[in-house]
């Protein structure tokens, strides 16, 4: 039974009378074990399985929990228990309710959102500030829709930075047309998934009796509403305040921080010792993290008491040397590679440490930065299968028409609405039956100067100019190719997917699919694109060796999603796994090179924190961004307390590259790894002053 394995404090947190209960647990001190066991404590009392909710911030920690559940209560009855992230358990709930789902990536969204915004014009207006671009734009609004319940996003814009409250109108507006388009074709983003979400909790009884939530110091207003809305009669949150590092992405630290203040009658439980670190490492942790302001009281206790290595901070003259040097204590390491972990704020480092590595022969797998599934080509072949799967995704077929030179995201929009208008509704008919009928298959642009919309008169041109490049008789007829701003390349890269399309179309097996669209011209120029981009040179020419090499490269990663597409049968499933099961698949083997926000969770023996001077960590372009020391100080906090047993620090003091010199991060002062000096006082200094100015 999960409960005879706990320590007196987890014991008594996981047999928690029903109610509001938060517990703080700090890093090592057996959070996991402690949920599991409350699991076990509920079922003990006979709440059925699918009466608990179980909200963890990544689907494998959701699966380590269930499978411990299982060890004890058999899978039969852990997979009955609704477990996962808000957004899977969310995705779940709507399919219930609402039927299909299409779920996008944000890169695929904004580059809808980038097709509404090129139809507006700044130019009419004369502020003090340039406006945002549509990039920036719309990962203000996701904050917005993540932090903000009461205001509009007009609103929203004007107070939060009145310099731009010239704009907001235009910024709504296209906000505003962005939605509509997403409704039109049914398309939901992690956001919406979190919105309909609370939706379905304020209009149904969902029949939980307790709500168990990991990592709730991470929890951001708009999870924040849906427990809210959802008025469990029991809810366990399992957190801790030194560990948020999330506020970039909306998390809000006051939600643990208030927690005894929203719920009177709330118990607050403390998990004090610590199981992964030794002495020498869990002190240095503590001692920096005790700079920032307590909101609970805490105080950590180590259980292991062996003679241990105190943590060794490596200082080197050169930005590279500090790399090659790391490489080779890692290279001459009797530590597993598995056990290894290198941890940077920056993925600068990352660059660094993964090349030097490499030169010694060292394999390592990279967590943080570019993931398989970020990369463009696999992007690429998973946007095809979309739009096989689903006609009506506009922004897969946007993605995919930009790789042809000289067409944008507009333009590309423009053709995706032709082909479904002279193919009836549908975009496959638009391909392979298009009404020739129709002469002029394109819309003029609607007049607003007010809100940024000027006319844009589209004077159609001839399908017969792209007579030379050798494409089907048939599909020359198609109006679409009258689009006035439709190069070659871009027609030779329409009737290129319309082939593939055709070829894949009635294909039952992912795997098939997949394998089809590797082997097509249309993926073969897609690869051509790509690889002369990575090959180019700083004079504009293409090292020709080089794009061998990126092919080479692209063709593994084919060969990869192939075997990942082996288990499947279902097309909605292997597609729904790619897209949101993605986050927590890693490729490779070896040394682990990992973001601090990517660490989290994780434990290994050997830890190397890099790149420690002013400005990278803390990382101060960050913090004027609306960061804060308190926040890079918790992820220095996170970074050290991933060691179990060897902890190096090191930091540069040049970079000859950008001919730049580095002081030594705060932290390490912080640390009491080196003495107070003219640096670090100079470092206080520039602190006050921001303070004084925020």
């Amino acid at each position: 039974m999960p409960l005879s394995r706990l320590n007196p404090e987890q014991y008594k947190a996981a047999t928690a009378p029903y109610g509001q209960n938060l517990i703080i647990a700090s890093a090592g001190t057996g959070k996991t074990s402690t949920i599991v066991g409350r699991i076990a404590y509920l079922l003990s009392r006979g709440v059925e399985p699918q009466e608990i909710l179980l909200l963890t911030f990544t689907n494998k920690a959701a699966q380590e929990m269930i499978e411990r559940v299982a060890a004890f209560f058999g899978k039969q009855i852990a997979s009955k228990v609704d477990a996962g992230t808000f957004h899977a358990v969310s995705y779940r709930w709507i399919k219930r309710f609402e039927g299909k789902v299409v779920l996008k990536q944000p890169r695929e969204l904004k580059t809808l959102f980038r097709s509404v915004y090129e139809k507006r014009s700044f130019h009419h207006l004369s502020g003090d500030s340039e406006p945002f671009g549509a990039n920036y734009l719309y990962d203000l609004y996701s904050f917005y829709q993540n932090t903000e319940m009461k205001r509009s996003f007009e609103e929203w814009i004007a107070y939060r930075q009145s310099e731009h409250d010239i704009y907001a109108m235009i910024y709504a507006d296209i906000v505003d047309e962005f939605e509509g388009l997403k409704k039109q074709y049914g398309f939901l983003n992690f956001n919406d998934l979190l919105i309909h979400m609370r939706s379905i909790c304020s209009e149904k009884e969902l029949g939980y009796k307790e709500v168990l939530v990991d990592e709730y110091q991470d929890t951001n207003a708009l999870q924040g509403t849906i427990i809210d809305v959802m008025k469990p009669p029991s809810l366990f949150c399992v957190g801790d305040y030194d560990q948020s590092i999330y506020a970039f992405n909306g998390a809000d630290i006051s939600i643990i921080g208030t927690f005894d203040k929203k719920f009177p009658n709330a118990v607050i439980y403390t998990l004090s010792k610590n199981y992964r670190s030794t002495v020498p490492i869990l002190s240095l942790a503590n001692k920096v993290i005790a700079f920032n302001e307590r909101i609970y009281p805490k105080k950590l206790e180590v259980t292991r008491q062996e003679r241990a290595q105190p943590p060794k901070l490596l200082v080197y003259d050169e930005l590279f040397d500090q790399y090659h040097a790391i490489a080779r204590l890692i290279y001459e390491s009797k530590t597993e590679h598995s056990e290894i972990a290198v941890i940077f704020r920056n993925n600068s480092s990352a660059d660094g440490i993964e090349a030097t590595l490499r030169e010694l022969g060292l394999p390592c797998r990279r967590r943080g930065g570019t993931s398989f599934f970020d990369s463009k080509e696999i992007k690429a072949i998973l946007d095809i299968y979309v739009l096989l799967i689903n006609e009506s995704d506009m922004m897969a077929f946007i993605h995919l028409l930009e790789y042809a030179k000289g067409v944008g995201s507009a333009t590309a929009k423009e053709i995706f609405a032709a082909l479904q208008k002279v193919g009836s509704g549908s975009l496959l008919y638009g391909f392979f039956a298009p009404d020739i009928s129709i002469s002029n298959p394109f819309e003029k642009r609607k007049l607003n100067t007010q809100l940024g919309l000027f006319d844009d008169f589209l004077e159609l041109g001839s399908a017969g100019r792209f007579g030379s490049l050798g494409l089907e008789a048939k599909f020359l007829k198609n109006p679409v190719l009258k689009h006035p701003k439709l190069t070659k390349d871009g027609a030779k890269l329409l009737h290129e997917l319309y082939v593939l399309l055709r070829s894949i179309h009635g294909l039952k097996q992912p795997r098939s699919i997949v394998k089809k669209i590797s082997l097509s011209s249309f993926f073969a120029s897609v690869t051509d694109v790509l690889s002369s981009k990575r090959a180019q040179l700083a004079d504009g020419s293409i090292d020709e060796k080089l794009k061998n090499e990126s092919k080479e490269r692209i063709y593994r990663k084919t060969q990869v999603l192939l075997e990942l597409s082996k288990p499947y049968t279902d097309h909605e499933r292997f597609l729904n796994a790619m897209i949101l099961g993605s986050q927590d698949l890693t490729q490779g083997e070896g040394v682990n090179l990992l973001s601090i926000h990517a660490s989290k969770g994780l434990e290994y023996r050997e830890v190397y924190v890099v790149d420690l001077m002013d400005g990278r960590f803390p990382n101060r372009k960050l913090m004027s961004r609306g960061g804060s020391l308190d926040e890079e100080r918790r992820l220095f906090y996170v970074a050290v307390t991933r060691a179990k047993d060897i902890l190096f620090l090191s930091y540069a003091k040049y970079d000859k590259i950008k001919k730049m010199n580095f002081t030594a991060s705060q932290f390490l002062y912080e640390a009491g790894l080196l003495k107070e000096d003219e640096s670090y006082r100079a470092l206080l200094q520039k602190e006050e002053k921001r303070d004084r100015e925020t």
